[in-house]
């Protein structure tokens, strides 16, 4: 277990020339985060200009040098985050001389990559996801994720990070579990939702500084409405209705039936609509003290007044200046 009460940070830069590099005293606002959509890892922070061999930091920390920071909680030491720098600013007031620096890990460049793939009938996903890892020269992690067969799928001109959570996505509806992409230690891994060993338990009343617990049914969809082709005069018969959440009142979407759709297909599209916009918009967050080894995906446990039960990790910020940091959660299935 973690005693928050001895966590310190390290960060590390790693020179062009291989030297690593402690600037812990001389960097502030250090921080790093999991965004929910994203599958990169990001990390910010800035930099007194201090000279180290003679030179200005500045002049040795860039884009393209990788960044690391360590935890130490006194009985144990990580590597808990690590990053490229993509973005590189300096700053000059007066006696202040400091440049700030936002570093991603190896999964950004699949977030900023786009290619055409072409995925065979029959290829599992472990196959057809580390492929496009391999293909990027980002070492396979752990892999604890589903492996289907897929139908022919062909992508022209999608995001690589898209085409992996496709295919995911894809696993999941033919009964897979969900899954989280991330890297660590300059590796990428596919694992299931909560399948971290250690659970942490979070309770108001000892470790949880602020709570946010929020419904909002602003941007629900209630029923969808099926109309065919325009007749003589304009007028689109309605072919079916299909009805959600209505307790909320009727908020109506409209599907156009295409032309080469049956019946069956434009019903199927239309509960699709309802099942992504279907249902009231919950959202969660905690603060807490700082537990660096938390990671986007993992599974904690949390008493508030509100709820209590178990939880899935969609977003974390990471804060060593304050040593804490914000989950945004989702109720465990």
């Amino acid at each position: 277990m973690i005693d928050i009460r001895k966590l310190t940070y390290k960060l590390v830069a790693i020179l062009e020339d291989g030297t690593q590099l402690d600037i812990s005293r001389a960097a502030e606002d250090l921080g790093w985060e999991e965004g929910e959509g994203e599958i990169a890892m990001r990390l910010s922070f800035t930099v007194h200009n201090a000279k180290y061999q003679g030179q200005p930091l500045s002049q040795l920390i860039k884009p393209g040098c990788i960044t690391a920071i360590i935890a130490d909680w006194g009985d144990g030491t990580d590597e808990v985050a690590r990053g490229t720098i993509v973005d590189w600013d300096t700053s000059n007031s007066g006696s202040s001389d400091t440049f700030a620096v936002l570093a991603y890990d190896e999964l950004f460049n699949l977030q900023k990559s786009q290619d055409n793939r072409y995925i065979t009938a029959g290829t599992g996903t472990k196959a057809a996801i580390s492929a496009v890892f391999s293909d990027w020269g980002i070492p396979l992690g752990e892999y604890t994720g589903p492996d289907v067969a897929h139908a022919k799928t062909l992508y022209k001109n999608e995001f690589l990070a898209d085409i992996i959570m496709d295919l995911l996505d894809t696993a999941v509806k033919h009964g897979a579990e969900k899954c989280v992409v991330r890297a660590s230690k300059g590796a990428a891994s596919v694992l299931k939702l909560g399948s971290n060993e250690t659970i942490y338990h979070f309770d108001e009343d000892t470790s949880l500084t602020v709570t946010k617990d929020a419904i909002s049914t602003q941007n629900l969809i209630t029923r969808v409405k099926v109309v065919g082709k325009e007749d003589a005069e304009g007028r689109q018969p309605a072919e079916a209705v299909i009805d959600g959440r209505t307790e909320f009142g009727i908020r109506q979407r409209i599907y156009n039936r295409q032309e080469d759709d049956d019946l069956g297909t434009a019903k199927a599209e239309a509960q699709k609509i309802l099942d992504e916009n279907g249902e009231p918009e919950n959202t969660i967050s905690f603060q807490s003290p700082d537990v660096p080894t938390i990671r986007k995906g993992d599974k904690i446990h949390a008493k508030t007044r509100t709820r209590e039960g178990y939880f899935i990790i969609k977003s974390i910020q990471h804060n060593a200046a304050t040593a804490s940091m914000t989950m945004g959660v989702v109720p465990a299935a």
